[in-house]
């Protein structure tokens, strides 16, 4: 009598100056309880020790290779060219995965389903300790189709996370590489594709990842960099394309429109020439995109200070209350540790 063979899971961690955080993000992939698994840490050139705390995990399941400084994208299409693995679990080198995330997404797997079944879980939200992390419910928690995946996400502002996929080989072969040339949303241009070419997620609620809470500091933070608006600007036009191929409708150009409309800030009024093409755009879906709203906390320093002072007062002052809580999980961390 003959067995399957349980598929070989290659997780993929790619790292720039995370020392404070890897060794962590390591642990948490060895600490997997699916048995046949592999992790390939790509340091992309870090200028702290990052390099070397992932080399003193190196083993015969840990592979650790050192890169010069390309950015996201290349360290993961590094990772992914060295890997064996049926599937591909891909890891911020901040963010840990529970010890059952994979066992329980391969579990999750029925006997019909073929490699294109893209598999999903929660995200949480956490500082230092995952004991205090936190999962907001969204509509995205269950099966989906692709078409209605990208429209929920779109629609109502609810970015992926890498971290939750676990995706077959085939899929990500699908897809393609991830594209070098973005120096912002990579994972979003990236997954959108590997949705596209999915037949449709499966949601498994045990499946937990927890995402880190760092601030300003984060890749996914845009700030006043040009280069990040530029890409993304490149990957929504290439969200709307992609989700406009599945279906050309009313509801889509809706979904299309909201979807610019909530990152529409990050170009107006300092990029008028990035503006502009976003609004023209809009127009080619009979819409037109208005001037982003200030909380009402902060729309009476508009008239006062200005349009871009209360934009920039709106944007940093919640990171000020981040940093106090993050201060006080930190400190509760540490004094569990020291009990524990």
């Amino acid at each position: 009598m003959t067995t399957m063979r349980e598929p070989l899971v290659s997780i993929l961690i790619p790292a720039y100056n995370a020392e404070e955080w890897i060794a962590e993000s390591i642990e948490s992939a060895v600490a997997q309880t699916w048995p046949r698994k592999e992790i390939i840490v790509v340091d992309d050139g870090s200028t702290d020790r990052t390099g070397d705390v992932a080399r003193s995990f190196a083993s015969q399941i840990v592979k650790v290779v050192s890169t010069e400084n390309r950015g996201l994208s290349a360290a993961v299409n590094t990772a992914y060219g060295l890997c064996q693995g049926d599937y591909i679990q891909e890891l911020d080198a901040d963010d840990l995965l529970a010890p059952d995330k994979i066992e329980k997404q391969v579990a999750a797997l029925r006997k019909t389903d073929g490699p294109r079944t893209l598999l999903s879980g929660p995200r949480g939200y956490f500082y230092y300790s995952t004991t205090r992390a936190w999962f907001p419910r969204t509509c995205l928690w269950e099966d989906l189709t692709p078409l209605e995946w990208l429209l929920r996400s779109m629609g109502q502002n609810l970015p992926m996370q890498n971290s939750t996929w676990l995706v077959s080989r085939e899929l990500a072969e699908a897809a393609g590489p991830w594209d070098e040339t973005l120096w912002y949303d990579q994972d979003g241009d990236y997954y959108s594709r590997v949705l596209a070419a999915s037949v449709g997620t499966r949601f498994v609620a045990e499946a937990r990842m927890f995402h880190r809470i760092i601030g300003t500091t984060q890749m996914s933070h845009v700030g006043n960099s040009d280069r990040k608006r530029e890409s993304l600007l490149r990957s929504l036009k290439r969200h709307i394309q992609l989700l406009r191929s599945l279906e050309e409708s009313e509801r889509v150009r809706k979904a299309c429109l909201a979807y610019m409309q909530t990152w529409y800030g990050h170009f107006y009024p300092d990029r008028p020439d990035l503006a502009a093409q976003l609004q023209a755009l809009a127009a080619q879906l009979h819409g037109r995109l208005e001037e982003p709203r200030l909380q009402w906390k902060y729309a009476w320093m508009k008239p006062v200070f200005g349009w871009k002072a209360a934009k920039w007062a709106e944007r940093m002052l919640p990171n000020f209350k981040v940093s106090l809580r993050r201060e006080w999980d930190k400190t509760m961390f540490k004094l569990e540790a020291r009990r524990a």
